[in-house]
């Protein structure tokens, strides 16, 4: 089934080109996370995200990012969308809140990358 958001879409489709180019598998599964439907894509808190993430670490949300819950750690947090409140404690964190277009031209080759979900 194709998706109707053409943002969505390309970024699937930048994705996949990326996983094949470079050979980043955690690309192509996030890409292939993003294909289900819209009902199964992750939705974190950041409370999970302290939880799960090291500080230093880029973390990949295949969904969109809550904000419930305290951030304490300095990590960069890449994701499809963000709350408002979200984007915001990430920032007080001294963390950076990015798209996943932005974290897959910045790292192509996937390293150092956690997806949590």
């Amino acid at each position: 089934m194709s998706k109707t958001s053409p943002r969505l879409s390309s970024l699937i489709a930048e994705l996949k080109s990326v996983a094949r180019d470079s050979g980043a598998d955690i690309w192509h599964d996030v890409a292939d996370r993003l294909e289900k439907p819209r009902s199964t894509h992750a939705e974190v808190n950041l409370s999970r995200i302290e939880r799960y993430a090291n500080e230093d670490e880029t973390v990949v949300v295949p969904g969109k990012v809550l904000g419930s819950g305290a951030l304490r750690k300095s990590v960069t947090v890449a994701a499809v969308d963000f709350s408002s409140s979200a984007e915001t404690k990430i920032q007080h964190a001294d963390g950076d809140a990015v798209h996943l277009e932005q974290a897959v031209e910045q790292n192509p080759e996937g390293s150092d990358v956690r997806v949590i979900r």
